[in-house]
């Protein structure tokens, strides 16, 4: 009878002990889980000074970010190729910015231009080429984009909008300061630029 009773005490602190163990163990693990989110977390939040204000922002991936770089950097291009005005340094300045852009198809267009005389006609006659993007249509499984903007050339007398379209893919590079989107513009082409609107300016 005594070592009946023992043995059911034997069991019942086997028990009781191996239940504590395991409750040890489910709380050290949901203990690193939770301070392992906690550090994740943490790192995604970041505090940016605004002169000596702290604001606190949220660092996202770059799979997150992807689609609006890839827009950002189709439109920076687009911005600097067709954006002119009759100054020799400055059309040179956003071509080459533009260059670094895009691969040798955009050079080969800006090639086409220099040769046929564009830009020293913008110079001789002061016109001004504006560019205003108004939709990209982007697919990022295949890289590849369609570009839809509006391109407002003031000259002397007159305002001139034509109607612009272009087409390309993307490829991921390396990000450098030139280039900080890390994308470059391959196979671009100009698939639609035809005038639009033509209205003469009011001569006071």
């Amino acid at each position: 009878m005594i070592i009946k009773n023992l043995e059911n005490k034997i069991k019942m602190v086997t028990i009781i002990s191996l239940c504590c163990i395991a409750g040890c163990i489910i709380i050290s693990i949901s203990s690193m889980v939770t301070a392992t989110n906690m550090v994740m977390d943490s790192h995604k939040k970041i505090y940016v000074l605004d002169g000596n204000v702290p604001i606190l922002v949220r660092r996202t991936s770059l799979e997150e970010t992807r689609e609006v770089e890839a827009r950002s950097h189709i439109e920076m291009f687009h911005h600097y190729f067709f954006t002119l005005a009759p100054d020799d340094k400055y059309i040179k300045y956003t071509m080459e910015k533009a260059m670094y852009l895009v691969d040798e198809t955009g050079l080969a267009q800006y090639n086409t231009l220099k040769e046929k005389g564009f830009y020293n006609n913008i110079m001789g006659t002061s016109a001004v080429f504006s560019i205003f993007c108004d939709s990209i249509k982007l697919d990022m499984d295949k890289m590849e984009f369609t570009y839809y903007g509006r391109q407002r050339i003031e000259r002397r007398t007159s305002i001139l909008m034509r109607q612009l379209v272009t087409a390309g893919q993307l490829k991921r590079v390396p990000r450098t300061d030139n280039n900080p989107h890390g994308m470059m513009i391959v196979n671009w082409r100009t698939l639609l630029n035809k005038d639009i609107e033509q209205r003469t300016k009011n001569s006071y």
